[in-house]
């Protein structure tokens, strides 16, 4: 599941039974640890960097925001971006709950201590791995699936009973004792009637001995003397010792301490995110978070390579340099560059980076050759850049030729509605079989022409994309909707589509904020009347007018701008041939959401869609609000996307700016999700303005459930094992499995499933990554289940990551080779001009040791000197360093980081030095020769 549809769809447990409590309330939740945590480290991170540039930065106001957060760190573009990663990253964590509610070693309970610390150092693994190769998105999931276990831990152990002040380091670190982990036949609690208090026996204190409480929905079976975790629903506290030590909120066995175990599981979390920080560097840590120097939109083109398409790639070119040249060090400048060639017979490489001058070396040289059977791999390269863009990218594909993979539609739809992302197609040369229809002109060919066509434009309307048909001495105008897409804080106000074309009437509303207002008109003999909220109109065949401000026609594609006028905006569009009708603009409010469905069984409650929702059945939205710490949500709809049926939701408010929205059923085409709501930035308890904001992607239900699992971290070399379930209340028989990735690896998969209408059926996904695939790789697959007739289709997208054995876990050393100071006592306090012109160096030797994988990166944390880094003559596995600075800056921290992520700190005075193993996560307080030192 995608950040794009999942980043709001966070679960609402009503029990609390498996770890903090999830609703809104006094005690503090998963959500709430989790998000705290993360903007209080963003925010160090970017201090820190704000340091490091020499500019200033100010803390925002607490309590902490996305908002306000991304604001202070210079970066308000990013609020949408980052309130998704948050979300995201808090869903992966709550489902942990609902996926793996009765795996004790998810939960820390029944004393699965090494268990639950294996889960959490190997998701540590490959959340490293997947940062360096800049994989964010698999990133940020498994960060939500080990925070679970790592803040279960203090509150189902007796850590904090034991009288610990600060976390455990050693969760997150696989080389190291967790503690004294009590023996099986150890008794470790009494019976305790109403007051637990003081259960937890006297010895396992005084000794210091680790235990954790048993829980069993079913069976009350747990060994003899042990501690239980308590509460309602857990049938093992009823035998003795009867009772429970878990703190997962006030009311809980031991709530007395639930503050303190909430606290110290923020302390632990953040300490976890400082060291994937220090592994990645804090510019990847940022936008893993989603944070972005610029915009946190993607520039992302799929082009086909065939000799007919030079034109078309000069095209691409010419637009890449423009927005290059003008975009780059500006709040709109991309956030990565995405290219994905494709002919036949073949497609890629993927190429992905966030160097401007790469990119543009890249599409400069991509050639125009070959081409002979008129179709070309156009799907399989919109598959690998769906795959790989970031969530709620925008695509633009450029063709003149069919789909030689048209089977491919269906996963293209799965991955559009997964990753919400728009796709335009730039399809030159009017059709895409004009090829065809210059070597046979017939009307049976006529008809397969324009099928083809209609693929592109069918997937264009899936994604709220454009189908741009034009000549290709037209292309080069129809180019400038891509750098109007590149714009940052763009918003869609409205996204219709009428096929068959009819006369119909259209609203939206403009807002204050709201500014660029652009209308996208496609389709052929298309009119229009334009009506202003004051009442003024313009109709398509004004050449001037009161209205719009300018406008282009070329192909089938128009653009209107439109001058700014606040309030409801109509417009009549008449036509019998099909069109679209797209109003946008630019605005910092906006929404994201995610379809939830109320789970069944004991724990009770909310979990994220993988798939499409359900046809013939009541579903909710989780909906959040971006962009404003003011605004509310008034109405949700769910609008017919090519009728005129509207549903509208019961809204809920849950604070933080999140929303549940409740419908009663959806519609039985497909639709998209329009939000309205009012801001009261400028009056409190006055709303100033109203808005309204759609969904570009349209959306569908299903007769058909497709549900699958397994681990998320695939080994190469050995087969991994996706089982999967398919059932339906529609149309029975054989249903059609379809099985890709968005990797070349082996992959063995059913290709039908015989399921009974009102039954399920199961079968199995087996991929192998080859031997040779680095750590980090991301893979996406994708299992479609198709109903018989080819009239209802399900899928499921599921997200992997590659990684390879690691056997090192010891973080590279430091050895300091010289230090000389010119610095006096006072410079510390007292930066006088003979502290400034006052220097003090050294320089230092970086090993990863014998059995290393060898030193990565050497950066500097604190300090506001020179450091310079080179490999030894001779020994690529030691790291020389050398630092200078004034004695106006008499500390020095450095970051030592090796291949596989793990990393040491070393710090430095003009006076005094310690080396630290493991990175610092929490201030520890270190007193030399009189001097205090905070690392």
């Amino acid at each position: 599941m995608s950040s794009g549809l999942t980043a709001l769809c966070l679960l609402f447990l009503h029990t609390g039974a498996l770890g903090f409590k999830i609703t809104p309330g006094k005690s503090l939740n998963h959500l709430e640890i989790t998000e705290r945590a993360i903007l209080d480290v963003t925010v160090q991170v970017c201090r820190a960097l704000a340091q490091a540039e020499g500019t200033d930065f100010t803390f925002p106001a607490q309590p902490y925001t996305a908002e306000a957060v991304a604001v202070a760190c210079g970066t308000p573009k990013s609020t949408k971006s980052f309130r998704q990663a948050i979300t995201f990253i808090t869903l992966m964590n709550i489902r942990v709950d609902i996926r793996h509610a009765l795996n004790a070693s998810f939960h820390f309970d029944k004393e699965m201590f090494v268990q639950g610390r294996k889960i959490i150092t190997e998701g540590i693994l490959a959340v490293k791995a997947s940062n360096k190769q800049a994989n964010f998105e698999a990133a940020r999931q498994k960060v939500g699936e080990i925070l679970h276990p790592l803040q279960d831990f203090y509150s189902h152990s007796n850590w904090v009973e034991l009288g610990n002040k600060l976390p455990n380091s050693n969760l997150i670190r696989s080389d190291t004792s967790i503690g004294n982990i009590a023996d099986e036949s150890r008794a470790t609690c009494r019976n305790c009637d109403g007051d637990c208090r003081n259960n937890i026996l006297e010895d396992i204190i005084q000794e210091r001995v680790l235990t954790s409480g048993y829980f069993g929905v079913v069976s009350s079976t747990k060994p003899k003397g042990k501690c239980s975790h308590g509460g309602a629903i857990d049938q093992t506290s009823t035998i003795e010792p009867k009772g429970g030590i878990n703190k997962d909120s006030f009311e809980a066995s031991h709530g007395h301490l639930h503050m303190t175990a909430a606290d110290m599981a923020i302390a632990a979390t953040s300490e976890l995110l400082e060291d994937i920080r220090g592994a990645a560097g804090d510019r990847p840590f940022l936008q893993m978070m989603g944070i972005f120097k610029g915009s946190s939109k993607a520039l992302c083109f799929v082009i086909d390579t065939t000799k007919s398409m030079s034109d078309d790639i000069e095209a691409v070119k010419t637009v890449t340099s423009s927005i290059i040249n003008s975009e780059v060090g500006t709040e709109n400048e991309p956030s990565v560059y995405i290219l994905v060639p494709f002919n036949d017979p073949d497609f890629g490489p993927l190429i992905k980076t966030a160097d401007p001058k790469v990119f543009k070396t890249v599409i400069n040289s991509l050639p125009a050759t070959g081409g002979g059977d008129e179709e070309e791999l156009s799907l399989s390269g919109l598959q690998l850049a769906l795959s790989s863009a970031p969530p709620n990218s925008e695509i633009f594909l450029f063709t003149d030729a069919p789909a030689k993979d048209r089977q491919m539609k269906n996963t293209v739809i799965a991955l559009i509605e997964r990753t919400q992302t728009v796709v335009n197609f730039m399809i030159s040369d009017s059709t895409t079989l004009n090829r065809r229809r210059r070597s046979e002109d017939n009307q049976k060919l006529h008809r397969i022409a324009e099928s083809d066509a209609q693929l592109y434009r069918d997937l264009a309307q899936a994604s709220g994309g454009l189908a741009i048909e034009v000549t290709k001495s037209e292309l080069p105008v129809a180019t400038s909707i891509i750098t109007d897409s590149s714009s940052s804080s763009l918003v869609t106000l409205l996204q219709a589509t009428r096929n068959p074309g009819k006369t119909d009437t259209f609203y939206f509303i403009v807002d204050e904020t709201v500014i660029n207002l652009t209308v996208y008109i496609t389709g052929s003999s298309v009119h229009f009347t334009l009506i202003s909220p004051k009442g003024e109109s313009q109709q398509s065949t004004d050449t001037t007018g009161p209205l719009i401000t300018a406008s282009q026609s070329v192909g089938n594609f128009k653009t209107l701008r439109l001058k700014k006028e606040v309030g409801l905006w109509e417009m009549k569009m008449v036509s019998t041939n099909s069109y679209t009708l797209k109003a946008i603009g630019q605005s910092p409010i906006d929404f994201v959401f995610g379809f939830v469905e109320a789970t069944q069984g004991t724990f009770t409650g909310y979990d994220a869609l993988d798939t499409r929702p359900r046809a013939g059945v009541n579903i909710s939205l989780l909906v959040s609000l971006t962009g404003s710490d003011s605004a509310t949500v008034t109405e949700v709809t769910l609008v017919e996307s090519s009728g005129s049926e509207e549903i509208n939701g019961v809204v809920e408010p849950q604070g933080s700016g999140n929303f549940l929205v409740h419908v009663d059923r959806i519609p039985s085409l497909e639709f998209v999700v329009r939000v309205k709501g009012q801001d009261y930035s400028v009056t409190p308890r006055v709303p100033s303005i109203v808005f309204q904001r759609q969904s570009s992607i349209n959306f569908r239900a299903s007769n058909v459930t497709i549900t699958a699992g397994s681990n998320s971290i695939l080994v190469p070399g050995t087969p991994f094992s996706v089982p999967f379930s398919v059932m339906t209340n529609g149309v029975g028989g054989n249903f059609t499995i379809r099985a890709t990735t968005n990797q070349r690896f082996d992959i063995t998969s059913p290709t039908s499933l015989f399921v009974e209408t009102g039954n399920s059926a199961n079968n199995t996904v087996t991929l192998s990554a080859p031997l040779n695939t680095p750590s980090g790789t991301d893979v996406t697959l994708t299992i479609e289940a198709e109903a018989p007739g080819g009239e209802d289709t399900n899928y499921v997208v599921l997200r992997f990551s590659v990684v390879n054995m690691v056997t090192d876990f010891t973080p590279p050393v430091c050895q300091l080779l010289s230090l000389q100071s010119n610095c006096s006592k006072n410079c510390s306090n007292n930066c006088s001009n003979n502290c400034s012109l006052s220097m003090w160096e050294l320089s230092v030797r970086v090993t990863d040791g014998a059995e290393g994988t060898g030193v990565d990166r050497v950066s500097l944390r604190q300090g506001n000197g020179t450091l310079n880094t080179s490999l030894a003559a001779g020994n690529e596995n030691i790291t020389l360093v050398s630092y200078s600075s004034s004695c106006c800056s008499p500390n020095m921290e450095m970051l030592v980081v090796d291949r596989v992520g793990n990393v040491g700190t070393c710090f430095y005075t003009s006076s005094v030095s310690i080396s630290v193993i493991q990175l610092p996560l929490l201030c520890l307080s270190i007193v030399l020769s009189g001097l205090h030192v905070l690392t």
